[in-house]
């Protein structure tokens, strides 16, 4: 295929970053014109596409949230929650605590689903599906607009939209930040593609110049940059597209391509920055001192390849994959050795193949931030991480076997049987995947089947269990889980919530003191462990556990509100008066401060003022 290039560069960036301007001469090459009879079946096509995403993943309409992470972002999520208000638009754009994020349009488009919608599941679920079968229909014209090649498109993009990893991305509610970041990574490509290759304008509003086409893509850059730090490996992948297929680096020094592409690389620096303090500050980020830097370099290589297996062959997958204690010193070098051997392969045939090694960085690249170099999380890996990469590898596998097919005319109807059995078994195991998905009880049992040692899974499959009132179940979940994860104190505060069901309180208050050695600032187990102590009768402990909340929380109203119970059993009228006064400055609506203030000063009174 001849390259396309324009005749001139719009943004001349040898003069905006303030060095001398530079004449480029650029040779015009005019792109062949596509076949009519092929491009007149380009809107059926993605209309298609997006039609048969819509209905693989339409069941899951009826499915409800699920208990890991939902509701963080969305249904115990109060700025979420209340829709679309100006209180949560500042919220969504200051805030960096909840979910270890910065992620302000991943928010705000939370908040406008439940403005629509409300607090029903089906229409968060009905909003990350439109986003998906969106995202497929644009992989199909964004790859051909990039290459003209419209058949090698259109199987990419069925490979990608329908491929089992998908369903983390499509059917978990709290994954809306992959399709969303999804969606405006493929924007960016499809302005940028327009930047480059300009069609011709038609009178008379003459459509965008190229130079808007560029500021259009670093717009869309920066929106996906808000729904997901993941993008910001961007700028290089549009490198990549430069050296093919768009085949710039052959009338344009690599020097003007890299400095066109300062402002993309500002931004993911910047958003890299807030996005490593905000999990830092919301203990995402693991200290170096508890993951060595050889078991993280030892899981980022066995990552990678067990990502290209669940690629090729998507077996036993799972919501969770916990970290091993080690990997074997022989499974690391044999997939550090495996990963150069592909690399040395795809690097020999550049000039032959570019795509190979155009994909094979792609998807190297693009995992990069997740790989967990810098542990965030307690996951080894994650089947959502692959929503982007996975693109990389289809254009690698789709555009090498077209190659070999073109080469072999024989193994031309091989080559159209096997790419369409592996769309239908696509279809096939991706509608038994999201299945699993339908409820929290499915879904954790399924990761206890493919996983091992899965601490997480036990602890929300019992919490799980807990919300039916199945509490020995639950009970059995969580102490698996604490054998499993001993420092875990998340899975002792349910199971001490779940002997606080059972009226079990001596129990609970064991656990919270087990939980508390642990995390000796942890506000929830202080207020709880305080709660419980009060209902055994103890005020004067409980009131200790309550300053110790607000010591650490100064405006909790829930630890205000029960030291001053608790004060208030003691006899500490004025006291007690203090922290009523506290409950109403911080919730002036609150109906039980006035009343609880008033049998205060009464029983000041009854006691003689003292």
């Amino acid at each position: 295929m001849a390259p396309f290039q324009r005749p001139a560069l719009d943004v001349d960036f040898s003069r905006r970053f303030g060095q001398p301007a530079r004449v480029v001469t650029v040779k015009t090459v005019t792109p062949a014109a596509p076949r009519a009879g092929i491009n007149r079946f380009t809107p059926a096509a993605v209309l298609l596409q997006a039609l048969v995403t819509m209905a693989l993943y339409w069941p899951v309409l009826d499915y409800g949230f699920i208990n890991f992470d939902d509701p963080v972002y969305v249904t115990e999520n109060p700025p979420v929650q209340a829709g679309l208000t100006w209180a949560g638009v500042k919220w969504a754009f200051t805030n960096t605590q909840q979910g270890s994020y910065w992620a302000p349009v991943m928010w705000l488009s939370h908040m406008v689903t439940c403005e629509f919608f409300g607090p029903d599941p089906w229409g968060h679920h009905l909003v990350n599906l439109l986003l998906h079968a969106a995202n497929t229909a644009l992989v199909f014209l964004v790859f051909r607009r990039l290459t003209g090649a419209w058949w090698r498109s259109l199987l990419l993009a069925a490979l990608f939209g329908w491929h089992p990893l998908r369903v983390e991305s499509v059917v978990w509610v709290t994954e809306r930040k992959d399709v969303l970041s999804g969606l405006f990574w493929l924007l960016t490509l499809w302005a940028y593609v327009n930047y480059v290759r300009p069609l011709p304008r038609r009178p008379p509003s003459g459509g965008l110049s190229p130079a808007q086409f560029y500021w259009l893509a670093l717009g869309c850059f920066a929106l996906g940059l808000m729904s997901k730090a993941m993008l910001v490996t961007l700028p290089a992948v549009l490198l990549l597209l430069d050296w093919w297929p768009l085949e710039r680096c052959q009338t344009v020094p690599w020097k003007i391509l890299v400095r066109e592409k300062i402002p993309f690389f500002l931004l993911a620096l910047a958003v890299s920055a807030i996005t490593f303090i905000a999990q830092k500050q919301g203990g995402a980020v693991m200290s170096m001192a508890g993951l060595s830097l050889d078991a993280r370099v030892n899981n980022a290589l066995i990552s990678y390849c067990r990502y290209l297996g669940k690629l090729f062959w998507p077996t036993d997958l799972a919501i969770f994959y916990p970290l091993p204690a080690f990997w074997r010193w022989r499974w690391v070098l044999l997939a550090a050795l495996f990963l150069a051997v592909l690399t040395a392969a795809c690097w020999r045939a550049r000039r032959r193949q570019p795509w190979l090694l155009v994909g094979w960085l792609w998807f190297l690249g693009t995992l990069l931030p997740v790989i967990q170099l810098i542990q965030a999380g307690e996951q080894s890996m994650a089947d959502r991480f692959t929503y982007l990469p996975s693109l990389g590898i289809g254009l690698l596998v789709v555009w090498g076997a077209a190659a070999l097919v073109q080469e072999r005319r024989p193994l031309i109807a091989v080559g159209t049987a096997v790419a369409v059995g592996a769309v239908v078994l696509c279809l096939v195991v991706t509608r038994d995947q999201f299945a699993y998905w339908r409820n929290s009880e499915t879904l954790f049992r399924h990761a206890l089947a493919v996983t091992q040692s899965n601490f997480l899974a036990h602890n929300n499959l019992g919490y799980a269990l807990a919300a039916q009132g199945r509490y020995d179940e639950a009970i059995s979940e969580y102490n698996e889980a604490i054998r499993l994860m001993p420092r875990e104190t998340l899975t002792r505060i349910n199971l001490a919530g779940t002997y606080d069901k059972q009226g079990r309180l001596d129990d609970a208050v064991q656990v919270y003191q087990d939980a508390l050695r642990l995390q000796p600032t942890n506000v929830k187990i202080l207020n709880n462990l305080g709660v419980d102590l009060g209902r055994q009768r103890h005020p004067a402990e409980a009131a200790r556990m309550f300053q110790a909340v607000l010591q650490h929380d100064p405006d909790n109203l829930n630890a205000h509100f029960n030291l001053g119970l608790m004060l208030l059993k003691q006899g500490l009228w004025d006291d007690a008066i203090t922290q009523f006064q506290a409950v109403q400055r911080l919730n002036p609506t609150d109906p039980n401060a006035a009343a609880l203030i008033e049998q205060a000063l009464a029983g000041k009174a009854a006691a003689g003022g003292h």
